[in-house]
């Protein structure tokens, strides 16, 4: 996600997920929006001229709560995906190898199975850990304990530590809603499952 993104929220408040602004333009254009938070210079979309010459202009502001959000709800209640492209993995893993400790770029590294596919591992964020190519290499299709033990814990990210780790660029106005422990980069990690060193 490079562009700037809208932060979507249920009726309660509760983040629920990240808009592309065109996407947020159909809620504001349908009535859906039930309230919206934030400066409404950052997204401006104009439409076409009335028959009185007047043009259609939608501001969108960067927090929407959209209402009607039973399935939002619905969603907020399963875990967040894991997705394919391991770039979530690698950030909750903050770009750090489970087995040897060192942190690598993007292209150095990949997603390791604790329990490997072989022995029906499953893409779960329990069973997937971040790992260099050399020690993914070297592991193989073994298991753990007949490799090396891993150096932190793998765990599923609340829907907080979920929007933090796929919305890098939040606007001042949508950090402003986060719990105090995940306003800053460095209450997120403290509050990850990963062991103390990797702050």
């Amino acid at each position: 996600m490079h562009a700037q993104h809208v932060l979507a929220l249920d009726i309660a408040g509760n983040p629920f997920d990240w808009l592309h602004p065109t996407e947020a333009v159909y809620y504001y254009a349908t009535g859906k929006v039930a309230y919206d938070i934030g400066e409404a210079d950052e997204f401006v979309f104009r439409g076409g001229m009335s028959r009185s010459g007047i043009q259609s202009i939608i501001r969108v502001k960067p927090i929407v709560a959209v209402a009607g959000s039973g399935m939002m709800a619905k969603m907020m209640r399963t875990a967040p995906a894991l997705g394919h492209d391991n770039d979530l993995l690698f950030r909750r893993d903050r770009h750090t190898c489970a087995y040897c400790g060192g942190i690598f770029k993007r292209h150095l590294l990949s997603r390791d199975h604790i329990v490997p596919k072989k022995h029906q591992g499953k893409d779960t964020w329990t069973n997937c850990v971040t790992a260099c190519r050399t020690c993914n290499q070297a592991k193989g299709h073994k298991m753990v304990d007949e490799f090396r033990p891993l150096l932190y814990v793998p765990y599923v990210p609340c829907r907080f530590e979920h929007f933090l780790l796929y919305g890098r660029n939040i606007l001042a106005d949508q950090k402003s809603i986060w719990p105090p422990a995940c306003r800053s980069t460095a209450g997120f990690w403290r509050r990850s499952k990963t062991l103390h060193w990797f702050r």
